[in-house]
């Protein structure tokens, strides 16, 4: 009997999600036009404990928002960590700055507050953390090595809906933060993204940034002042996005049983590390990641390939930002600078993550991997 493909992510929808979208596909139009999105807008900056959120049609967009509105521009600096997707420093090359990239922690893979601390000059603008897989830096030091040296904190928390570091919420540290709806993610509109913030003046610029340059006041007139952007998310889009945010605990809960069915059947393996658990951190684990130790000679590349040999899909650790032709000419040095996110890059990925993973899938997933490592073990002898 052939088996089927295990899928590295996806969503969890009902029939909850498909009614929502029907009556926004119904209702959305005239005098209603875009209330999903209002509405949605409202719901999520409440769950958030958040005065402003902004809905968009990717957490791409609501990055460029947020550094517009930040005042970036040519000259200045923005420093990002190394593992984290393209988008987290495209927009900062959008805007003719230069990306900065720091090193990350050995066991939450994200940021390094004392990289951070060594990268900052007198031109850095913003830094920019991510909350990667689900996990956060250490906010602590990072939040006070930002407001010692004055500079703002752009918070992606593109994957980590519902994460908390000491009981506070991922995307409610700093000056402004971004999610992401992607269909990958643990809640998600099949595309789009939402930026959050507690100030008003820069919610204010973000709203007339991703309307055309548009002041409200002058919004039935067509004036535009500035030349802005197409940055709003369609009310198909919101009312998927409200019937998820509906359902976030369900969601959430089914990501961390997903990490706990690994963390049962792998915790005892040796040479091999899972997603860090930190006391003061409550990860979600959007995606579970293993760390494969070199002594079984297996590359990211040659980990990705073995599983698809076996019909499971698998993804690589981000690789660092320096080493993507499209960054290269903002890395020079950064490879020696950066040793960490170098060396997990390079035998990491992450396993079968999809919300609608059964058990007997990990259970599969997992056999794969013991099976690869030993006969990897074996050659090696």
């Amino acid at each position: 009997m052939t088996q089927e493909r295990i899928p590295v992510a996806g969503p969890w929808v009902t029939e909850l999600e498909a009614q929502y979208v029907a009556d926004a596909a119904r209702d959305d139009w005239y005098q209603r036009a875009g209330q999903s999105v209002g509405q949605f807008e409202g719901e999520f900056a409440a769950y958030l404990g958040m005065r402003h959120a902004a809905a968009v049609p990717h957490c791409t967009s609501a990055l460029h928002l947020a550094m517009l509105a930040l005042g970036i521009g040519p000259g200045d600096e923005v420093i990002v960590p190394e593992a984290t997707w393209v988008a987290s420093a495209a927009p900062i090359v959008y805007l003719d700055a230069t990306p900065v990239f720091a090193d990350i922690e050995t066991d939450t893979w994200c940021l390094s507050a004392e990289s951070l601390a060594a990268r900052i000059t007198p031109k850095t603008k913003a830094i920019v953390t991510v909350d990667l897989y689900g996990a956060t830096p250490d906010m602590d030091a990072i939040v006070s090595i930002a407001e010692d040296a004055g500079i703002p904190i752009l918070e992606d928390a593109a994957q980590a809906i519902g994460t908390k570091w000491r009981g506070q919420a991922a995307g409610t540290f700093g000056a402004v933060a971004t999610f992401s709806f992607h269909g990958t993610k643990t809640m998600t509109t099949g595309e789009g993204g939402m930026l959050v913030t507690d100030d008003d003046d820069l919610f204010s610029r973000v709203s007339r940034l991703r309307d055309h340059g548009r002041k409200p006041t002058d919004f039935k007139f067509f004036v535009t002042d500035e030349i802005g952007y197409k940055y709003r998310m369609s009310s198909l889009q919101a009312a998927f996005g409200r019937a998820q945010l509906l359902r976030i605990d369900e969601l959430l809960d089914k990501k961390r049983q997903i990490f706990q069915w690994y963390e049962d059947r792998l915790s005892g393996m040796p040479g091999i590390e899972l997603n860090a658990r930190r006391n003061n951190v409550d990860n979600t684990f959007w995606m579970v990641n293993i760390v494969v130790d070199s002594s079984y000679g297996l590359g990211t590349r040659d980990l990705m390939q073995r599983f698809d040999d076996e019909l499971i899909d698998t993804r690589p650790f981000f690789p660092p930002l320096s080493a993507l032709p499209a960054l290269a000419r903002f890395g020079d040095g950064a490879a020696a600078l950066n040793p960490v996110a170098y060396d997990l890059a390079s035998r990491s990925i992450n396993l079968p993550s999809a919300l609608i993973l059964s058990e007997n899938q990990v259970d599969r997933v997992c056999r794969t991997l013991v099976s690869i490592l030993d006969h990897a073990r074996a050659a090696t002898v």
